[in-house]
């Protein structure tokens, strides 16, 4: 796909709002937008139309701030409206608390000019002139904030191409990793869902010339998902339909599955859904998996394997990351050296578990329920680009040890026993066999989870995920309690996490 320019003729009110829309979701705290123009160019349409974006409302009140001087909105992203028309002295715009609006918000300012040498050095400068009927607008600025912008650009750029021409954008979500979904709105037809995933190539070599993503086998494209939607579909599973892609830029247009999950408005299970997704893992695993998958393009994606370093990398999170966050401080090298002979010795163990198709965050955030289907169809899955074959256990460790609502022991039970009734008779199934590689499985994913959250709170900036550490220290105390699992409690022990109920 071409680079858009950012020289731009907007031909009327309608193109100024989706250009307003573009911005508005390009923005980050700590961003300022300068618009220039004279009086008539539109910069308060541009202004409006961005704030109303952030809002997530298209009828949202945005005054102008002339009299003000300054308009403020808490809202997704905290925004400072600037009016410096009337100002006496630039050094008013201190006074106004720009460099407060920054700290955690981004700016808005109209005539920017009157500030003197007073605007951040990151000001993004957006010129609008009157052209015919319509106006032309000039953007430059600092390298990073521009990539940003001509990202949303480029995603406007897809929408057109694939048919939706005059779309409304919304933000949606981000998730623990770098893609970023947007709600795409056009006329009357159905809501779709945006999926906006560059190639990410993140992060210093650990082992043997790879990244962690790599070791991990965490998807660095949107490639892995258009391959494994195709094939779950292809076997009766409920994915999105992908209505267009660019599988170069990273961008997907999908279709958009609800908001309905498996969980009531309470955030508590409601049994027969959670009953639905042990139904949807059973038959997932009785699907013959193939190690490569057809894309589109004729090339196809090599489904990794659950391998050794990809399990010992995800653990190693723990003492990196929750330890010192525990502790604070560097574990002791007995401790880690301890930590990972144990982790051997139960990989090890996997060796002869039944494998399938791990789906890997087969949680409630991403599985959506279908009212008014059947069957496995009545689950709809997201979020499944990172599958791996591995061991089957893994995907119901997932489910009903929860991360982000609790599952209790109960439940837990009744669960794994309709799991285990359902494949009773299957030829292989050893109950005993995937008791242990459950409990293993539950061990390592809680594991991981416990640095991961961690580190997307210190590293990443995302603080949301650390509310759910007591959640998931109860679950790994809970599946310590197997017996092959006693050298890792006395290991996690030693380390100084609390595994007695408090």
């Amino acid at each position: 796909m071409a680079r858009p320019p950012t020289d731009i003729f907007l031909k009327d009110e309608r193109a100024t709002d989706r250009f307003g829309q573009d911005l508005a979701l390009a923005l980050l705290p700590g961003d300022c937008l300068a618009l220039y123009g004279d009086l008539g160019a539109g910069k308060s349409t541009l202004a409006r139309a961005l704030i109303r974006c952030i809002a997530e409302d298209p009828g949202f009140d945005v005054p102008s701030p002339t009299f003000t001087l300054v308009q403020t909105y808490e809202l997704r992203i905290r925004v400072a409206h600037f009016d410096l028309y009337r100002i006496g002295d630039p050094d008013e715009l201190v006074e106004l608390g720009l460099d407060e609006a920054l700290e955690d918000g981004v700016a808005l300012i109209e005539w920017p000019e009157r500030a003197a040498g007073h605007l951040p050095d990151n000001a993004v400068s957006i010129r609008l002139k009157e052209e015919g009927d319509g106006r032309r607008v000039d953007i430059s600025g600092p390298q990073e904030v521009m990539e940003r912008i001509r990202r949303s650009l480029e995603i406007r750029s897809f929408m057109e191409q694939s048919g939706c021409t005059d779309a409304d954008r919304r933000h949606y979500q981000g998730d623990a990793s770098t893609r970023a979904y947007e709600i795409i709105h056009t006329g009357d037809a159905a809501a779709r869902i945006l999926m906006n995933a560059p190639e990410r190539l993140i992060g210093p070599v650990l082992k043997n010339g790879k990244r962690y993503a790599q070791i991990a086998h965490v998807a660095e494209d949107v490639r892995p998902f258009v391959a494994l939607a195709g094939f779950l579909r292809q076997n009766g599973f409920h994915t999105p339909q992908i209505f267009a892609q660019d599988l170069d830029a990273g961008f997907l247009l999908l279709e958009d599955l609800g908001r309905q999950g498996i969980a009531d408005r309470d955030g508590r299970p409601v049994i027969a859904r959670w009953e639905a997704a042990i139904d949807c893992l059973v038959a997932l695993h009785r699907t013959e998996i193939p190690h490569k998958m057809a894309l589109p393009d004729g090339s196809t994606h090599e489904v990794p394997p659950f391998d050794r370093d990809a399990m010992m990398i995800e653990v190693d999170l723990l003492p990196v990351w929750y330890l010192r966050h525990l502790q604070g401080r560097e574990p002791h090298r007995d401790v880690k050296e301890q930590f990972r002979h144990c982790w051997t010795g139960l990989i090890d163990r996997l060796s002869g578990a039944e494998n399938s198709l791990v789906l890997r965050d087969f949680h409630s955030p991403n599985l959506l329920w279908q009212a008014g289907r059947k069957g496995i169809e009545r689950l709809g899955l997201i979020d499944f680009q990172d599958a791996m074959i591995g061991p089957a256990a893994y995907d119901l460790a997932s489910l009903v040890h929860d991360a982000r609502i609790t599952v209790d022991p109960e439940l837990q039970e009744l669960l794994v026993a309709r799991y285990e009734k359902a494949r009773k008779d299957d030829p292989g199934f050893d109950p005993s066999a995937f008791r242990e590689a459950l409990a293993i499985m539950q061990a390592q994913r809680a594991t991981k989870i416990l640095g991961l959250f961690v580190r997307l709170r210190q590293r990443d900036g995302k603080p949301g995920y650390i509310r759910h550490l007591p959640r998931i220290e109860a679950y790994l105390r809970h599946a310590l309690v197997h017996p092959v699992l006693q050298p890792l409690h006395d290991c996690y022990t030693k380390a100084g996490i609390a595994l007695s109920e408090s």
